[in-house]
C-alpha cells in the first residue's frame, strides 16, 4: 500500500486545508500538459492520494491499514468508492457542466422596506430612497484585475476549468472529471487582484433611487425595479430592487381595502335633534351630517374620500361610525328636563323591548378582545 502521505509530503497530522494546498502545488507542477508525458503516473498517485486523504472517511480507513482506493477496496462501506461514487464518475453526480464555469455572474435581488404614510398610499407618492447595494468597481470595471492587468489562463487546466484524474473502483481504473481547483473551475486566475474591491469585480455603495409608489398600496405590497438590485461578481448583471410597502397607522382612519372607517362620538341631544359636524379627511375638512334621530352604530358614508384602488380609477370611501354619548351623570336640573322629557313622550315608565343582537355588538366584543 502506497504512502499517501508521503505521495503528497504531508505529515499524517495534516489538516484538510494543508492537504488540499499540497495538492493543488503538485497537481500544477506534475499535469501531463506542464511535466510532460513522464510525470502522467506520478500525477495519478498525487490524485489518488488527494482522493482518500480529502475524505475524512476514506482517509480513517486507510490510518487503520486499509486502502479504500484498492480493487473492491469500497464495497462494503470502509471508505474508498462506493455506489455513488461510481455513478457520479459515469453520469458527472447530475451535472453536466462543459467548459469553464463563467466569472462573471447575476447579482443576487435586494428587498428595503419602504415606510409611508396613510395619505401616500391613497394618492400615491414619488420618493428618493437612499440604498446600500453591491455597485460595478469603479477602479477595475469589473475585471477583477489591477488596471493595466488582465486574468490569466490558468496552467493547470489549460483554460477547461476542469481537469481528468484517473479513480480506482472494483470495475478497473476509470477516469473522472472535476472542477480544477486551481482556478475554482473559472479556467483563468486573478494574478494581481484589484486592490479596491479584492478582485470581486464590485464594491459596496450607497447610492439614490427613485420609487414611484401608485395610490391603493396597502401593507405587504412590493414595488420591483428591474435591474436595479446587487451587481455581480466580476460586474455581472444586477439583479432586481424590491420595496416592500409598511403602511403607517394613522391617528383617526383604520384602512380596510379602500374604505377609511373612523368613529364619531357626539351628544345625545345631538343625535336626537340633528347637527353638523367638520371632519378632518385627507382631502381637507368635510361636512358629516346627522340627521335627527341617529341612532348608535349607525354609519355615514362620505363618497369616494377614502384610497384610490389599486388596479383603475375611482377611490373607496369614508365610513363614519356614530358613537352616542349618554352622560353619567346630571345635575338636578338636568334630571328634571329630562323627567319631563319622558312625561311629554309618555315614556314615565317605559317597558323596553327585546330585539335580536344587532352585528354590530359583536363586532365591538371582538374589537375589544383582539385589540383591533
Amino acid at each position: 500500500m502506497s504512502d499517501y502521505y508521503e505521495v503528497l509530503g504531508v505529515d499524517r497530522d495534516a489538516s484538510q486545508d494543508q492537504i488540499k494546498k499540497a495538492y493543488r502545488k503538485l497537481a500544477r507542477e506534475l499535469h501531463p500538459d506542464v511535466a510532460g508525458p513522464d510525470a502522467e503516473d506520478r500525477f495519478k498517485d498525487v490524485g489518488r492520494a488527494y482522493e482518500v486523504l480529502s475524505n475524512p472517511e476514506k482517509r480513517r480507513s486507510y490510518d487503520m491499514g486499509h486502502d479504500p482506493s484498492a480493487p473492491g477496496g469500497g464495497m462494503n462501506g470502509g471508505g474508498g468508492f462506493g455506489f455513488q461514487d461510481i455513478f457520479e464518475t459515469f453520469f458527472g453526480g447530475g451535472q453536466t457542466q462543459r467548459g469553464p464555469i463563467p466569472r462573471s455572474r447575476r447579482g443576487q435581488d435586494a428587498l428595503v422596506r419602504l415606510d409611508i404614510d396613510l395619505s401616500e398610499a391613497a394618492f400615491g407618492v414619488r420618493r428618493d430612497i437612499q440604498v446600500d447595494t453591491a455597485v460595478v468597481c469603479g477602479t477595475c470595471s469589473g475585471s477583477c484585475c489591477r488596471p493595466g492587468t488582465s486574468p490569466r489562463t490558468c496552467d493547470v487546466c489549460n483554460g477547461r476549468g476542469t481537469v481528468q484524474r484517473v479513480a480506482r473502483s472494483f470495475l478497473g481504473q476509470v477516469m473522472t472529471t472535476a472542477p480544477c481547483a486551481a482556478c475554482q473551475g473559472f479556467g483563468t486566475t486573478i494574478p494581481e487582484p484589484c486592490a479596491e474591491c479584492s478582485g470581486e469585480g464590485r464594491v459596496r455603495s450607497r447610492r439614490t433611487v427613485s420609487v414611484e409608489v401608485p395610490a391603493g398600496v396597502e401593507t405587504g405590497n412590493r414595488i420591483k425595479l428591474t435591474s436595479q438590485g446587487e451587481v455581480g461578481p466580476a460586474g455581472g448583471p444586477a439583479g432586481d430592487l424590491y420595496f416592500e410597502i409598511r403602511e403607517r397607522k394613522h391617528e383617526t382612519f383604520l384602512r380596510r381595502g379602500d374604505d377609511l372607517h373612523c368613529t364619531l362620538e357626539v351628544p345625545m341631544t345631538a343625535a336626537a335633534l340633528g347637527t353638523v359636524i367638520e371632519l378632518e379627511t385627507l382631502d381637507g375638512p368635510e361636512s358629516v351630517d346627522l340627521r335627527p334621530g341617529t341612532q348608535p352604530d349607525q354609519v355615514v358614508t362620505l363618497k369616494n374620500l377614502g384610497v384610490g384602488h389599486l388596479h383603475g380609477g375611482g377611490r373607496g370611501d369614508i365610513n363614519v361610525h356614530v358613537e352616542v354619548q349618554v352622560p353619567t351623570s346630571l345635575s338636578e336640573e338636568q334630571a328634571e328636563l329630562l323627567r319631563q322629557l319622558a312625561v311629554l313622550r309618555g315614556e314615565e315608565r317605559p317597558e323596553g323591548r327585546v330585539a335580536a343582537a344587532h352585528p354590530g355588538v359583536f363586532s365591538r366584543l371582538r374589537e375589544k378582545l383582539t385589540g383591533r
